[in-house]
């Protein structure tokens, strides 16, 4: 018996070595989580069972299990790294053989599929044509690396504040009084303002009190400059000129002059200083509401290039505006007593673009910027998590599979529930403390030379037996 005491003991403490091993060749692998090797004492039964003063028949290994406390998190220079600070692991996929894993080695391949050192794809939430998350639906991520196809302008939002302080122009106010001076025109104040249609001169600052101006673009992702110029004609009163390129958005002709008549609104604030209403006025100054108040449409906007050799100085680009017509909401401007200032101004369209580079934030969203200054959401990261991390079995190359024993994974996004956070150009490091491990191969040593010299001392007494005579 004493010879299988010892045997075990060998064959036991040749398991504690191995574990051991494998941890400090593990030391330095990202993601890898350390084992320790468990034993149990054994006892021999009768048929009655085991009596008060049974001698042990030797240890066993009853199990090996994984340490998934947290490694140290390591900055990398790929933005395409990542780390789980916290709970849960990445899932890859190898043609439908789904694993998990928290090595953070990933990049792209030739396909544009985010992939690990072994080319399995990493899982989440991919997105719509429209770049919406399609959250619950779990696919390969795929990064798009082809260029961003252009966008024309379809929305411009803006507000502004008009400095309420500022006069009527001279010019203004001469056209309205000579109006005026003609009995029939008397109380026809909208008759004045057309009158003084004619003073307004874009390469004149006097003619003007504010201007700004903004990039729109057509369909081909030609940038065009849309300019505004605000005239006060009368106590919260203003009249804008709306010009693109410095001609008219509605010239209909490119074969004869053009000229700069501009596309006039008129803009009415309350007296808390708030639009109050707007309206699209003609070349005979004829005033047409237009609803909801402090919005309009751009129509028929022909986008055009400089060309020296046209009558009018512009040929056609070959491309157009939206066919919808460009919306323009100037809804929460005002005129209050400060300076003039374009508090905010934002527009949809832009021009072609390439990919410059990936950000992924902590809850897993990937975002990519384009050198055309957009960006957009490529998909989400996914994490799993199990009730039991124990029973997950280790399949090789820092990953592990789901087992009856580990249950369901649980998947989510990063930081929700119990889930961990994702820091993006990290890798986790493994777990293995070096020290630990050398004290454990020394200790494991040992008992193998004692569970040797049990055996050598069963040996020398069965000698001993052997030479009785």
């Amino acid at each position: 018996m004493s010879f299988n005491i010892g045997l075990s003991g060998l064959r036991s403490a040749t398991s504690d070595l191995n574990v051991t091993g494998n941890n400090i060749a593990n030391a330095g692998t990202a993601g890898f989580k350390q084992s320790r090797a468990e034993f149990a004492d054994v006892y021999s039964a009768s048929v009655n069972g085991m009596g008060k003063n049974a001698i042990g028949s030797g240890v066993l290994l009853s199990n090996v299990s994984q340490l998934f406390n947290q490694g140290n998190i390591n900055n990398t220079q790929n933005s395409l790294d990542l780390a789980i600070n916290g709970n849960g692991f990445f899932q890859t996929s190898n043609n439908g053989d789904v694993s998990y894993t928290r090595a953070g080695y990933f990049g792209t391949d030739r396909d544009g599929f985010m992939v690990n050192n072994f080319g399995y794809k990493l899982q989440g939430y991919a997105v719509d044509g429209n770049g919406n998350l399609q959250n619950g639906v779990i696919n390969d991520l795929r990064i798009e690396t082809a260029s961003q196809s252009p966008k024309a302008t379809t929305t411009l939002d803006q507000t502004f504040n008009l400095n309420s302080t500022n006069k009527v122009s001279a010019d203004w106010q001469s056209a309205y009084d000579s109006f005026l001076a003609v009995p029939a025109n008397a109380g026809n104040f909208d008759g004045a303002k057309a009158a003084g249609n004619a003073t307004f001169d874009p390469a004149d600052p006097t003619t003007y009190n504010s201007s700004t101006s903004t990039n729109i673009y057509d369909t081909q992702g030609n940038a065009h400059v849309m300019s505004q110029y605000f005239v006060k004609s009368g106590p919260n009163e203003w009249q804008m000129n709306v010009l693109i390129d410095g001609r008219s958005p509605s010239a209909p002709q490119l074969s004869a002059p053009a000229g700069v008549e501009p596309l006039r609104y008129q803009l009415g604030f309350d007296a808390s200083g708030q639009l109050s209403g707007l309206s699209s006025v003609d070349s005979a100054g004829v005033q047409t509401p237009i609803a909801p108040a402090g919005q309009f449409t751009l129509n028929g906007w022909n986008p055009a290039a400089p060309d020296a050799s046209s009558v009018s100085g512009w040929s056609q680009n070959g491309a157009s505006s939206n066919a919808g017509g460009v919306v323009v909401d100037l809804r929460g401007s005002t005129q209050f007593s400060s300076t003039f200032a374009v508090n905010s101004v934002s527009q949809d369209g832009y021009t072609t673009g390439q990919l410059a580079g990936l950000e992924i934030d902590d809850t897993g969203v990937i975002f990519a910027r384009y050198t055309n200054g957009q960006s957009k959401v490529q998909g989400q990261v996914i994490l799993a998590n199990f009730a039991n991390t124990q029973g997950l079995t280790p399949v090789g190359k820092t990953a592990w599979v789901q087992s009856f024993a580990s249950g369901e994974p649980v998947v989510g996004t990063p930081r929700s529930g119990t889930l961990g956070a994702l820091q993006s150009g990290a890798l986790e490091d493994s777990n293995v403390e070096l020290s630990d491990q050398l004290v454990n191969l020394i200790v494991a040593q040992r008992n193998y030379q004692a569970n040797a010299k049990t055996i050598e001392t069963e040996s020398a007494i069965t000698q001993t037996i052997i030479n009785l005579r």
